[in-house]
């Protein structure tokens, strides 16, 4: 298949072929023919697969022969979580539509939104933006969404995620409510997969890979090492590896910070990107960084969905995400459009909760190797991945295994000897305080909760007490945090 059986026009054509592209992703394949026939999508597929043109060359195709918009509306609108990934898709937008008499612009916070305004005022075919700037502008009336055809929400996940959810549906409520929908991502969750569908008229559903799987060209692995001696091993393996460019992932604003500072001092050029940067200093570390002057980004997750930097070679997660799914956006900003790249985690065994999700959600086990020298003093446990069944964290009821002087007394929570070598029923002697005088069946002599001199009696009830019954515990020790995010404004 080629781009020209897609029913694209000429001057799309032409300009997917200055850009040097032949043949369409599996994901373009399917999805511009079906956003030309007019349905609703929802689209996922493996990051670095396509996705933007994959809904911006048909959005082009259709609005070709549309009128003009008028002044401060648009007929297509792209919503997206981050200033960085808003700012790719305009790109795109752009070089993919520079033989086209339409007009576009991308808005987000950050900047002046004066000038913004004054591009608004003229009227533009396209429109993309954060959710954030978009509704400020609204309130200002510089935009007006009456005339919007299609709304694109890109990388949907996280758009319809907790911290975005009441700023899309204020968005969608101010649009006609006859317009085309199409959602993008690299992940869908169940419940934002139910979520979606009840935004959307009879979608197709697009899935070109199983969900939340990585590419399979980036070559996984980890290096587990103590949390204190992170910086030192990233420093170690930058020099000893001959990392040119790395992409490096922090949880924390500070953190990246912190590391900037700790590399820098190694002489190792190395610039930070998250949301308490200025736009003007994002732009410029990730410019610098795209032609060679920084040698190591590091970054927040507000990267993770808006950096496209083609043959990156290098991903590390310097520390690992607390939402699994974005370990999947961040090895993804390497292998990109065909090639080959690394992923390396440094883990410390306190994350080991976080290794245990990612790996489950991946359904794969990353294969380890310490470096030498870097051994950690706290060995990194094995991780659950989901593959054994759930055990309960609670001891079982008196197995076999279990009655060695160390069960649980079910009726009390605070761990106290059982009597009679750890077995979950006392006698009624001993309930009475007449047993050995330790309130411990077995001789140990460790109970100190009861008396045994008779003034500490309880009723014995015939000697017919029966343990109350446990409540159920899941013990899932692995299961997902509920991460509530903030919009990018």
């Amino acid at each position: 298949m080629t781009f020209d059986t897609l029913g694209l026009s000429e001057p799309l054509l032409r300009a997917v072929k200055e850009k040097g592209y032949d043949k369409p992703s599996p994901i373009q394949a399917k999805a511009i023919p079906a956003v030309l026939d007019g349905h609703d999508l929802m689209a996922s597929a493996q990051t670095g697969t396509g996705k933007t043109a994959g809904f911006t060359l048909p959005l082009l195709h259709l609005l070709a022969d549309k009128p003009a918009a008028n002044s401060n509306r648009t007929l297509a609108l792209v919503v997206t979580p981050t200033r960085e990934l808003a700012a790719q898709i305009h790109e795109s937008v752009l070089d993919y539509g520079k033989h086209l008499n339409l007009r576009s612009t991308v808005v987000f916070g950050g900047v002046k939104i004066n000038p913004q305004m004054m591009k608004l005022r003229r009227g533009v075919e396209i429109l993309v933006a954060t959710p954030g700037r978009l509704l400020d502008l609204h309130k200002q009336n510089a935009i007006n969404f009456n005339d919007v055809e299609v709304l694109v929400l890109d990388e949907a996940d996280r758009m319809l995620d907790m911290g975005f959810i009441h700023d899309i549906k204020r968005i969608i409520s101010l649009m006609p409510k006859k317009r085309q929908n199409l959602l993008f991502s690299a992940t869908f969750s169940n419940d934002i997969r139910h979520l979606a569908r009840g935004l959307l008229n009879n979608p197709v559903e697009i899935d070109v890979a199983p969900q939340n799987t990585t590419a399979t060209k980036v070559e996984q692995k980890i290096h587990p090492v103590d949390k204190g001696r992170k910086a030192a091993l990233l420093s170690h393996l930058i020099r000893h590896e001959g990392w040119h460019q790395a992409l490096v992932f922090s949880r924390t604003k500070h953190g990246a910070n912190k590391l900037v500072k700790l590399l820098e001092r190694d002489d190792i050029h190395a610039a930070a990107i998250h949301g308490n940067k200025s736009q003007a200093q994002r732009t410029k570390a990730l410019t610098e960084f795209k032609k060679g002057k920084v040698q190591i980004l590091v970054a927040t997750d507000i990267a993770a969905r808006g950096i496209d930097i083609d043959q990156l070679p290098q991903v590390v997660n310097f520390d690992l995400p607390n939402v699994p799914e974005d370990y999947v956006h961040r090895i993804g900003r390497t292998a990109r459009a065909g090639s080959s790249g690394h992923a390396v985690s440094l883990v410390s065994a306190d994350e080991i909760k976080q290794l245990s999700d990612i790996e489950r959600l991946i359904n794969n086990k990353i294969p380890r190797e310490e470096v030498e020298g870097f051994e950690p003093d706290h060995a990194l446990p094995e991780s659950r991945s989901g593959h054994r069944p759930t055990r309960s964290a609670q001891p079982r009821r008196s197995s076999q295994g279990n009655r060695n002087g160390q069960g649980r007394n079910p009726r009390h929570s605070d761990n106290k000897p059982a009597g009679n070598g750890g077995q979950r029923r006392r006698t009624s002697q001993q309930r009475a305080g007449n047993g050995n005088g330790n309130g411990n069946g077995n001789g140990n002599g460790n109970s100190n909760v009861r008396s045994a001199n008779g003034n500490n009696q309880r009723p014995s009830n015939n000697g017919n007490n029966q343990p109350r019954p446990q409540k159920a515990s899941s013990g899932n020790l692995i299961e997902p945090e509920r991460v509530v995010r903030s919009g990018n404004r």
